[in-house]
């Protein structure tokens, strides 16, 4: 075929019946949908008539005859010869070539299969259901060129995603989590479609196209080796917005090592209770990794939750002792929490002022301005276990007293 032609030329094909016959038994085989089926009848029939090359061009009926194989020549076959030796050699050059096409020449079935893959994938699109504007060398070369642009991506690491590499394990309202299949050939190709689309480290191979060395390596010899767990939030599309990487220990617990959004940042807010509840239903274990923290949300006993929903006293407590940072993200903190904080890291009570006044009284350093009155002369010392407090009024003692008995 001429590249360069967008359109179909004139020739007479002498097999033109068996041709279409074998399209349509070949489409029927694949179980290709109708529209398929008939643009196939259609364009592709009209390809080979008109522009398909190789085709043997046939000068005379001794041609025709053998092309068919000794069988009975059609009239308009001799009709066609007789036209042709009464022209003139001007008139000659203008009267359409007799071709015989081979059906099962090997570059006829490749086409066919690529034009095949062609219209699937107009599938979803604007130009579904309108395939019959699209001509056969229209879309061989827009297949032409979209390969040609895959290939260049495959260059700096892009591959095709591909449902034989991936199970659905947690099923959300608008995504599904899906999680990249160990022993499927396929894994490192996903991993690549991962790293690609979200632009991380996962399957950046240092041989983009054997898929091997580099970061992607590290991962895809964990995962291979059941040594790690890779899980992608996917849309309805297919495109992923958060991955997830668990160690699986040698008990069998699993422990989340690296949850990542786009360009390695933290996820976006609005797949958060996506998060939570995959990572509750993987039954994590009580690890809480830095990307976790980053985001506001962490394992308790309770399971995964935002920090501003911790409200148990304990959980509070053991949250706030592994990680003081996380103290003025808590809605409501204990008292026996701000306690904790002053004493290990005190200057974090300049960004939420405590509210226990025992607490408030023993760390009024900390502010220019103390939060209590000044004391005045005429105050007795109040006195408590023993221990003077020289600048504390009886009235401050007794609101201290009072708000602890209400708030154990």
């Amino acid at each position: 075929m001429d590249k360069r032609s967008s359109s179909y030329a004139p020739r007479n094909l002498l097999n033109a019946a068996e041709l279409k016959r074998g399209i349509k038994q070949r489409s029927q085989a694949r179980e290709d949908e109708a529209p398929v089926q008939s643009w196939l009848l259609n364009h592709f029939y009209r390809h080979l008539a008109g522009n398909f090359e190789p085709a043997r061009r046939l000068q005379n009926l001794q041609d025709a005859s053998a092309a068919l194989g000794g069988e009975t020549l059609p009239e308009w076959v001799s009709r066609h010869f007789e036209e042709l030796g009464k022209a003139d050699a001007q008139e000659a050059g203008s009267v359409p070539p007799l071709v015989w096409v081979d059906p099962q020449e090997p570059q006829l079935l490749q086409q066919e299969t690529l034009l095949v893959e062609f219209l699937i994938s107009r599938k979803g699109t604007t130009l579904e259901g309108k395939l019959d504007r699209i001509n056969c060398p229209q879309a061989l070369a827009l297949w032409e060129k979209e390969h040609a642009q895959m290939a260049a991506r495959v260059d700096q690491g892009w591959r095709q995603s591909s449902a034989q590499a991936l199970q659905v394990v947690v099923s959300c309202a608008e995504h599904n989590w899906v999680e990249l299949l160990p022993d499927s050939p396929l894994l490192r190709a996903e991993m690549a479609f991962e790293s690609y689309v979200m632009r991380h480290c996962l399957g950046q191979f240092a041989d983009r196209r054997g898929l091997t060395g580099g970061y992607g390596e590290r991962y895809a010899e964990a995962v291979e080796q059941a040594d790690m767990r890779v899980f992608s939030l996917r849309d309805a599309q297919g495109q992923p917005h958060i991955t997830v990487s668990l160690i699986v220990q040698g008990t069998g617990a699993l422990t989340v090592e690296q949850v990542k959004g786009k360009q390695n940042r933290p996820p976006i807010e609005r797949y958060f209770q996506d998060l939570l509840l995959f990572l509750d239903t993987m039954g994590t274990d009580q690890q809480t990794p830095a990307d976790c923290i980053a985001i506001g949300i962490v394992r308790t006993e309770a399971g995964w939750l935002r920090i501003e929903a911790v409200s148990d006293p304990q959980a509070q407590t053991r949250l706030v002792a592994r990680y003081p940072q996380l103290f003025s993200r808590l809605e409501a903190p204990t008292p026996m929490v701000q306690w904790l904080v002053a004493a290990r890291q005190s200057d974090l009570l300049l960004e939420l002022e405590p509210q226990a006044p025992a607490v408030k009284y023993a760390t009024r350093h900390l502010y220019k301005k103390s939060p209590w009155p000044e004391r005045r002369p005429e105050d007795p010392l109040y006195q408590t276990e023993g221990v003077q407090w020289t600048d504390m009024s009886c009235a401050q003692a007794e609101h201290i007293r009072a708000w602890h008995a209400e708030n154990p």
